[in-house]
């Protein structure tokens, strides 16, 4: 499996037991932080600022167009997955539309709604799942449209829409992807209609969404609910009513909050560089791995077990749902609870931690005696990957057998900045837990990550020493940790041997201090006397210095210099281009 990306994870901060994401997600720090920046900026609103704040807009679009295989001109943003339905059963071409009796009531209340205003039939597919076999015997001649959601938000079963694609041809296929778009891998592009909604999977936050309308959608829909932003020449105003444009765009109602469409595009962009297909197989270990501990537990499952997304809905026999989501909470766990089942839904960023505590809660209820914490904190020595986990004895055993003056470490490069997994020796006073060196930290930053081989640098108390640094790869080639081992023997060391300047800090604030000491000290001046562009400056060092993938240090750095969060934000996009 393919490792998450460290400052992906770094994002996220949502409790160890929060599995609930079926229902919300809680948003990332860029998020957080785009729209804190995007208001600070109407805060100070100038001539040109509503212009500027408006090409969010286009931003977060051209995002979605690229995760769902599509382009701007196809998609148009929305406040949630509800108003795209109403217009699509609002809009639509009439005739029969086919839809599961047992959807979510937004995927139910609209078709409903519009065959009350005379604009359609609505039929119901009756029980189980919506597969392309049932909807097959359900076709009629009359039928003009199939809804479907991508991923069933009691039983968490995956619809195969490349097969309902096939076996419903030319007719329109509205699909909501609200319960998987962005941690699944799905074939969008075969939707007419696709509406995803950003407040849950996608953790962007309420008020964030789009649609995307294929071109068979385009040419058939009746664009009734659209507003004045969704007609030709949207910025003509000579009183005369615009006929709807020809794009996505005729869906619009009025303008969206740039705010929004700026944090939904930071939200869309973090699953772009993670990669759904990575985002989905971690999911779907997270997943196994809670199922594993309510099968043994004697937990039913009842949601999907093939097809699945990330959804894991069980009953325990004897036990009310409410009695069992009552042991939840009191371990920390959230969840669903209805009168059905428990719901549990964890997502990619979730805590290999939480079985433990998923399995305190279980004995807690069915075997109150023998109940007792079995949670522990996460500690740097449990290396979250196979290949790391297998090398930790194999640091002690080499730092035995290179013998006093020698040192051996082991990186995770999943727990940047607190990266030491395993340390066997003393030469540079570090124990497991701590950070990596700036050098280090400086090529991941640049995806640098070649090996560093009998180079010389010195220890913190100033003698010289050898060191040699490999990285550890997965079998995709992704770097997922290094092994370090740093010699006291100058006698041994080529006098071709390179040096390379690095330090050995004990903790990251440390770390944070000498980067941020290093960049001022390159740049010259002293930060009362600076001006925007030296800090600037020390902005970029910082960013080249992976002084960014350490939580907090926008903050750190901001204090330091004398200006808001949000400004270095700024320097970083002006940077970053």
């Amino acid at each position: 499996m393919r490792p998450i990306s460290p400052r992906y994870l770094l994002q996220f901060s949502e409790p160890t037991g929060y599995l609930d994401f079926a229902r919300f997600g809680p948003p990332s720090h860029a998020v957080l932080d785009a729209t804190a920046r995007l208001l600070e900026k109407a805060t100070h609103a100038g001539p040109s600022t509503v212009d500027e704040l408006m090409r969010e807009e286009t931003r977060a679009k051209a995002a979605a167009a690229r995760l769902c295989h599509s382009d701007i001109d196809h998609i148009v943003l929305q406040p949630h997955t509800s108003l795209g339905l109403m217009q699509a059963a609002f809009n639509a071409p009439g005739g029969t539309v086919l839809v599961s009796a047992a959807e979510f009531p937004a995927n139910t209340y609209p078709w409903a709604r519009a065959e009350q205003a005379g604009r359609l039939t609505m039929r119901r597919l009756e029980g189980g799942y919506v597969t392309a076999d049932r909807v097959a015997e359900a076709l009629t001649d009359d039928v003009s449209m199939v809804s479907v959601s991508a991923v069933d938000y009691r039983t968490g079963y995956r619809a195969d829409l490349a097969a309902l694609r096939e076996v419903i041809g030319d007719r329109l296929l509205v699909v909501d992807g609200i319960q998987g778009f962005g941690v699944i891998e799905a074939p969008w592009e075969v939707a007419d209609i696709l509406v995803v909604g950003g407040q849950k999977w996608l953790r962007a936050g309420w008020g964030t969404g789009f649609a995307m309308l294929s071109d068979r959608a385009l040419e058939r829909m009746d664009p009734v609910l659209s507003g004045w932003t969704g007609a030709r020449d949207p910025g003509l105003f000579d009183d005369e009513i615009h006929p709807a444009d020809g794009t996505a765009a005729a869906w619009s109602i009025s303008n969206l909050s740039p705010v929004t469409s700026g944090a939904f595009a930071a939200a869309l962009e973090l699953v772009e560089e993670a990669g759904v297909a990575t985002i989905a197989a971690h999911l779907a270990a997270r997943v196994e791995a809670l199922e594993d501990v309510l099968l043994s537990h004697g937990a039913q499952i009842t949601s999907a077990r093939e097809r699945r997304a990330g959804i894991l809905a069980f009953t325990l026999a004897e036990y009310p749902p409410e009695q069992v989501g009552a042991a939840l909470n009191a371990v920390g766990i959230a969840a669903t609870v209805r009168p059905e089942h428990v719901r549990l839904s964890p997502h990619a960023s979730t805590s290999l931690e939480i079985t433990d505590r998923l399995r305190e809660a279980l004995v807690s209820l069915t075997h109150p005696d023998r109940a007792e914490p079995t949670s522990q904190p996460a500690t740097a020595g449990n290396a979250t990957h196979e290949l790391l986990a297998s090398l930790v004895p194999a640091v002690h055993g080499l730092a035995a057998m290179l013998g006093p003056g020698n040192e051996v470490l082991l990186h995770d490069l999943s727990r940047l900045p607190d990266s030491i997994a395993a340390i066997a020796g003393d030469l540079t006073h570090r124990t497991v837990g701590g950070p990596m060196t700036d050098l280090l930290l400086g090529l991941i930053r640049r995806g640098t990550t070649h090996d560093l081989i009998n180079y010389r640098t010195n220890s913190p108390d100033g003698r010289p020493i050898r060191s040699s640094t490999l990285f550890l790869r997965d079998v995709n080639g992704v770097a997922i940790g290094c092994l370090c081992v740093n010699s006291a023997l100058p006698e041994t060391v080529s006098a071709d041997a390179p040096q390379r300047e690095e330090t050995f800090p004990p903790d990251v604030d440390s770390l944070q201090r000498f980067l941020v000491d290093r960049a001022i000290a390159k740049v010259g001046v002293q930060t009362q006397q600076m001006k925007k562009h030296h800090k600037a400056a020390v902005v970029q060092e910082l960013d080249e210095a992976g002084f960014f993938l350490i939580r907090d240090s926008v903050d750190h750095v901001a204090a330091q210099l004398d200006v808001t969060r949000y400004t270095i934000y700024n320097y970083l996009n002006e940077i970053r281009g």
